[in-house]
């Protein structure tokens, strides 16, 4: 699913739907946009992102204030394993989770509070995400590659098929140009000798 961001009447940019699939040992990346950001309007965003797990406990986990960083009081799980992974105008504010782990999986809600500054008063805006992220001993099967293969496969058969056709037709061929070849020689060899040497008269008219 896509949704566009619109702003005063045009659109601001395209947000795609986050990844909910991991794989145990990669990189993920949480992926949060934040779009509704015009360059002449000057904006200071803040962000936070909370895990929350199976006993519905919400974690701080990461947050940017003037930079991306660790809570103080994060939790020695998370130490080091996350990075921010968004963009300098902090229209992409994701952050990615380095060697994932089965115990990753669960909510993760990204929370985001922008402030902008007009010439004679200031508004703020809120943005939330929440990603129910899954993680897989092994990736799943893309069904495009999985169609890829199959059609791979018929495409060889269907090869070996002509090929062996061709091979059959070929054969046939020149086992017939030899059957005519040996008859013609069998027939050369049924003329008696003296009708041989001595070939019969020229026809004139």
């Amino acid at each position: 699913m896509v949704s566009l961001h619109v702003q005063e009447g045009r659109p601001v940019c395209v947000d795609v739907d986050p990844e909910t699939e991991a794989v145990k040992g990669e990189f993920m990346k949480l992926k949060c946009v934040y779009c509704m950001k015009r360059e002449e309007i000057s904006a200071t965003t803040t962000v936070e992102w909370y895990y929350i797990g199976p006993d519905k406990r919400e974690v701080l986990i990461y947050e940017y204030y003037d930079e991306p960083r660790e809570p103080q009081n994060v939790e020695d799980y998370w130490k080091g394993r996350l990075v921010w992974n968004g963009s300098k105008d902090m229209q992409d504010i994701s952050i990615g989770i380095l060697n994932v782990t089965l115990n990753d999986t669960g909510t993760y809600k990204c929370m985001a509070v922008r402030l902008y500054k007009y010439t004679f008063f200031k508004s703020s805006g809120t943005w939330k995400v929440t990603i129910d992220l899954k993680v897989k001993e092994r990736a799943s099967q893309d069904i495009t590659a999985l169609y890829s293969q199959i059609m791979m496969y018929v495409l060889l058969v269907f090869l070996t098929f002509w090929l062996l056709v061709e091979m059959i037709y070929c054969y046939r061929k020149i086992s017939k140009s030899d059957e005519q070849a040996q008859d013609n020689a069998t027939d050369y060899l049924a003329i008696p000798s003296e009708n041989k040497e001595n070939p019969g008269p020229a026809v004139t008219e």
